[in-house]
C-alpha cells in the first residue's frame, strides 16, 4: 500500500505563551514538527502534506528541506477544514492517507505503520488509548460482540466517537478514547471531508464526523489501542512540553543501558540528537549530547559535560564540566576538567588537554599536552609537545587568521605568546614569558622578553594624609 501523510500544523498554541509557533518549539533539540516529519518518513510516506496557518512563513521555512508539500489553512475552522485544504495536494495514486499532528511528537513509526496496515486501503482505522483519566476526551463506542450494544470492550467494530459533552453517563464510563490520529482510504477520505458541515456550537468542521459517515456507508471502522500514552500525547503548554521531554529522555536512557552503557543516573541525561556508544562506556550525571556524537569503547564522560557533533576515541576520559563542539578526540586522550574544544579541534592519541584550556581549529599529535590555562587556535602541534600554562597562539591580526606550526617535542614555557604566522622547529624550547614573532630554530632555546632590572632607592608611593 502506498501512503500520503497529512500533518496538522496550523494552530497558534496560545497556551504556550510564546511568539514562536507551537510546532517549532523544541523537544530533545528538535522541533515538534520535525519529530513528526521523521515519523512520517519512517513509515514510508510517498507524499507528506503539512497544513500550516499561524506563523506559516516561519513554520514552512523551518522545515523547507523536508520534501513536504505545504498548504495553508486560513482561517482555522477545525480539523476537518484542515484536511479539506490538504485534499488537493494528496496523491490519488497513494491508497491510504494517514493523519498526524505537528504537536504530537512521540508517535513511533512502527505504531503509525501498524495503523496503516489496519486500514488496509478498505476501512477506516483510528488510534485510541486508555488514559488513567479519560477526562473530556471523545469516547470510542464499539459494538458489543454479543448483542450489538455499545460497550467498553476492546473488541467489536467502532460505531461512533462521542464527545464528552454529548455523552451519556454510560458512555462517559468508557475508558477508551480517540487520539485524533487516523488512517483512511484516500478516495473515501476525500468524499467524506467534502461532505462535512459545521452545524455545531463551535461552527467548525470536525474530522471525527467521518466516523459516522463510514459507519453509515457500511465501511468498517477499526480502532487500535496504543499502550504507551506518550505516543499520542499532545503539547499545549510549557509544562506538557517538559513532561514529554523527560519521557523522550527516559526512552534514550533505556535504549543506551540496554546496549550496556553505564549511566550514573538515567534521569539526569539529555540526548538532543544521535548518540552512539561502544562497549563499556560510562556517563556521569547531567551530561548533554547534541547533534551526532560517537563514543568509542571504554570512553568515560564526567559529570556536567556538553558534547556536540564529536567523535571520542577508545579509552578517552572526558573530565567534568568540559565542552566539546565539532571536535575529534583520539584514543586514550584526557580532556578537562573545564576544558573547551571548539570546531576543528583534532586531538591525537594520548593527548592531554587540561583545565581551562581552549582549542580551536587545531591538530595535536600523539602525546601533546596543554595541561592548564592555555589557548591553541589555528595551530598544528607535533608529537610530545608541552605547551605551558598561560601560553597562547595569537592567531588573529584584527582582519585575518594565521597559523602557528609547532614541531615535534617542542617545549613552550609558561606565559608565552606565539604571534602567528610562526613556526617552532622540532625540539625547540621557548623560554617562559616570551613573545615569539619570528620562527624559532629546531633544537635551540629561544627567549624573547625584556631584561630584568632592579631600581635601587625606589620607594612605593604613600597615601597623602587627609
Amino acid at each position: 500500500m502506498t501512503l500520503n501523510v497529512v500533518i496538522m500544523a496550523a494552530g497558534k498554541g496560545t497556551r504556550m505563551k510564546s511568539a514562536l509557533p507551537k510546532v517549532l518549539h523544541r523537544l530533545a533539540g528538535t522541533s515538534l514538527l520535525q519529530h513528526v516529519l521523521n515519523a512520517a518518513a519512517g513509515v514510508g510516506a510517498l507524499r507528506t502534506v503539512v497544513v500550516t496557518g499561524h506563523g506559516a512563513d516561519e513554520v514552512e521555512a523551518a522545515v523547507a528541506d523536508s520534501g513536504a508539500v505545504f498548504v495553508r489553512q486560513m482561517p482555522q475552522l477545525g480539523t476537518g477544514h484542515a484536511v479539506q485544504q490538504a485534499v488537493p495536494a494528496l496523491d490519488d495514486a497513494n491508497d491510504i492517507t494517514l493523519i498526524l499532528y505537528g504537536d504530537v511528537p512521540l508517535i513511533r513509526p512502527e505504531t503509525a505503520a501498524a495503523l496503516v496496515q489496519a486500514c488496509g486501503g478498505n476501512q477506516l482505522a483510528l488510534l485510541s488509548f486508555r488514559p488513567a483519566d479519560p477526562a473530556r476526551y471523545g469516547r470510542i463506542v464499539r459494538s458489543d460482540t454479543g448483542g450489538g450494544s455499545a460497550s467498553d470492550s476492546d473488541s467489536g467494530s467502532v460505531q461512533a466517537i462521542v464527545e464528552y459533552k454529548d455523552a451519556t453517563p454510560e458512555q462517559r464510563a468508557i475508558g477508551e478514547v480517540y487520539s485524533g490520529i487516523m488512517a483512511a482510504p484516500t478516495a473515501m477520505l476525500k468524499r467524506w471531508v467534502a461532505d462535512l458541515d459545521n452545524h455545531n456550537s463551535q461552527r467548525e468542521y470536525y474530522l471525527t464526523d467521518v466516523v459516522a459517515m463510514a459507519v453509515a456507508q457500511g465501511v468498517p471502522v477499526a480502532a487500535q489501542i496504543v499502550a504507551d500514552e506518550a505516543e499520542v500525547a499532545g503539547i499545549n503548554d510549557a509544562a506538557q512540553l517538559a513532561e514529554l521531554e523527560r519521557v523522550f529522555q527516559r526512552r534514550q536512557a533505556a535504549a543506551l543501558m540496554e546496549h550496556g552503557v553505564r549511566l550514573a543516573d538515567p534521569a539526569r541525561l539529555d540526548v538532543r540528537g544521535q548518540l552512539s556508544c561502544g562497549s563499556d562506556v560510562q556517563i556521569d550525571i547531567n551530561c548533554i549530547f547534541e547533534g551526532v556524537v560517537q563514543l568509542a569503547d571504554g570512553v568515560q564522560v564526567g559529570a556536567h559535560c556538553v558534547i556536540r557533533n564529536a567523535r571520542i576515541g577508545a579509552g578517552a576520559v572526558i573530565h567534568p564540566f568540559t565542552h566539546i563542539d565539532g571536535a575529534v578526540v583520539g584514543a586514550g586522550a584526557l580532556v578537562g576538567p573545564y576544558a573547551r574544544l571548539r570546531p576543528g579541534a583534532e586531538l591525537g592519541p594520548e593527548v592531554h588537554i587540561g583545565n581551562f584550556v581552549e582549542v580551536k581549529n587545531s591538530t595535536l599529535a600523539r602525546g601533546a599536552k596543554a595541561n592548564h590555562l592555555a589557548y591553541l587556535g589555528d595551530a598544528t602541534v607535533g608529537e610530545g609537545v608541552n605547551f605551558g600554562a598561560g601560553s597562547i597562539t595569537a592567531n588573529y591580526d584584527g582582519e585575518n587568521k594565521h597559523r602557528t606550526t609547532i614541531g615535534n617535542h617542542v617545549h613552550v614555557g609558561s606565559n608565552c605568546v606565539l604571534v602567528a604566522p610562526v613556526t617552532l622547529g622540532d625540539g625547540a624550547t621557548i623560554g617562559g614569558g616570551s613573545t615569539i614573532a619570528k620562527d624559532a630554530p629546531a633544537g635551540q632555546l629561544t627567549v624573547a622578553r625584556a631584561r630584568q632590572a632592579t631600581l635601587p632607592g625606589w620607594t612605593r608611593p604613600a597615601k597623602k594624609p587627609r
